[in-house]
């Protein structure tokens, strides 16, 4: 399965989680397993992508609430565009979910290396 592959069956499944909510119960468990698979069948060799997967993975869901209050979730800016707030504010916190499982895999990934790594250093 390419990685090309993983990323439209993430995208399809952020679209089912943001349009259909109440037909599956584990959304979020599916999209951080794709986000966990992904980042462990292609994992990230640049080190820039792999902070800007770990300030994504942070910083995403704060950006699609921003401009709310900070206590009280979905109020954000998004969420005054008139139907299409909503689909921009879900699709955006479900697709760092995806994120955080990539940057969790690269985290476990870099652990791994450096656990296994050949030499005394």
């Amino acid at each position: 399965m390419s990685q090309k592959v993983l990323w439209w069956i993430s995208v399809v499944a952020v679209l089912a989680a943001v349009l259909l909510p109440d037909m599956f119960g584990y959304y979020a468990l599916t999209l951080m397993v794709l986000g966990l698979v992904s980042g462990f069948m292609y994992p990230v060799a640049d080190v820039t992508t792999r902070i800007a997967y770990y300030v994504l993975a942070v910083l995403l869901p704060g950006i699609a609430d921003a401009g709310g209050e900070r206590a009280v979730p979905n109020d954000g800016a998004l969420m005054d565009i008139p139907y299409l707030g909503g689909i921009l504010h879900g699709f955006l916190t479900n697709i760092a979910i995806v994120i955080a499982g990539v940057a969790i895999a690269s985290v476990l990934l870099g652990v791994y290396n450096g656990l296994t790594a050949a030499g005394d250093d």
